[in-house]
């Protein structure tokens, strides 16, 4: 791989080059390889999580490579088999990279469906989090991290935070609670919110099931990432679990929002970018560049900063609004307060356990 610091240049001195890589382009295979294709077409998430992708990382890559990105917006859990039936079929992939849970990622990772993405020269000096636990080289990459906070209106709870996830079943609250609409995120905790332990994840989730049979009395609202900011602006709910980022971004558009973590623990979890196989070279190629390009120390604090995550480029300062936040860790100590459940556990248990939320709560 070429290192991608070069597309921080300007176009004028990139061209200029050198001898060198003049004398690379000049090799016909891999001037083939490195035809720009019309567009990088990345998967995403819909609202402040796309926005800051595009501002990050999407913007900066096309201003130095003049190649557009566009963004799918298709549910990851919708792509994921249209992205495994191109590969299994011999035929192009829908999109280039594919912005994805860690778990869901791995999934595809163990099916072989990945393309290796061990010589991107900007892996060099990341932080740990960047590898992915239980995988053989980089299948995808870790970008940063994130946790799936406690969020409520200050109004709603003029006494102070919420000090347990108990919180959701008080009756005052019915209508007015949000979770994911698999309970990603929220799953595990469940399981200490019924009055179980971490030892209990995944071999005894009763404790869970039975928090969730209390809760759906509560007719919890179910959604996805941009359902959350859009519920908190528009004052339909007062407390919910998402990630940080949402509730920041009600925050930041004015919203009376707030975000703790309760005695119980929250679930702390990582994204990553990978690229599916089946690429033509050129396509594949520029799909590295990107990837490669969203690891570099500029790219990483524009995107991660503007979620609120902590990037995996080591030595980025925290946003000021986040600087000692529970939900922005960056020690050992930090993470030490949250509850991690192993990618491997993941893999798994997660379809059993969203197919159990939506028995519960949809059935």
């Amino acid at each position: 791989m070429t290192d991608i610091t070069h597309l921080a240049l300007p176009r004028r001195r990139f061209l200029q080059g050198s001898a060198a890589a003049a004398a690379v382009l000049a090799v016909p295979g891999l001037l083939r390889a490195q035809e720009k294709p019309a567009e990088i077409i990345v998967r995403a998430w819909g609202g402040a999580w796309g926005d800051a992708l595009k501002e990050g990382v999407g913007d900066p890559f096309t201003a130095a490579t003049g190649i557009p990105v566009r963004y799918d917006f298709t549910e990851d859990n919708e792509i994921k088999p249209k992205i495994w039936a191109a590969v299994d079929q011999g035929r192009i992939p829908p999109i280039h990279v594919n912005w994805d849970t860690t778990t869901n990622a791995t999934i595809s990772a163990l099916r072989g469906v990945t393309v290796d993405l061990s010589d991107l020269s900007n892996l060099k000096g990341l932080l740990p989090l960047a590898k992915p636990v239980g995988l053989d080289g980089y299948p995808i990459v870790n970008t940063y991290a994130y946790v799936y906070v406690c969020a409520y209106r200050p109004e709603a709870f003029p006494d102070g935070a919420p000090t347990s996830w108990s919180v959701l079943l008080d009756p005052k609250f019915k209508g007015r609670i949000a979770l994911y609409d698999d309970g990603i995120g929220f799953n595990p905790i469940s399981v200490l919110a019924g009055g179980g332990t971490i030892a209990d994840i995944p071999g005894n989730m009763a404790p869970g099931w039975a928090f969730y049979e209390k809760l759906k009395a509560n007719e919890p609202l179910l959604g996805e990432d941009a359902d959350f900011t859009n519920w908190f602006q528009n004052g339909e709910i007062d407390v919910a679990c998402t990630i940080s980022v949402n509730a920041r971004a009600a925050k930041q558009n004015g919203i009376d929002v707030a975000w703790t973590v309760p005695q119980e623990g929250c679930k702390v979890d990582t994204d990553g970018l990978w690229i599916p196989k089946g690429l033509p070279a050129n396509e594949e190629y520029w799909a590295k560049e990107f990837v490669n390009f969203a690891l570099t120390k500029e790219a990483q604090a524009k995107w991660c900063s503007a979620l609120g995550l902590p990037p995996v480029f080591p030595g980025i300062e925290p946003p000021a609004d986040l600087v000692g936040d529970p939900s922005y860790p960056t020690t050992e100590a930090d993470f030490a307060k949250l509850v991690s459940i192993p990618s491997p556990v993941l893999v798994e248990n997660q379809p059993i356990w969203f197919e159990k939320f939506n028995e519960i709560f949809q059935g």
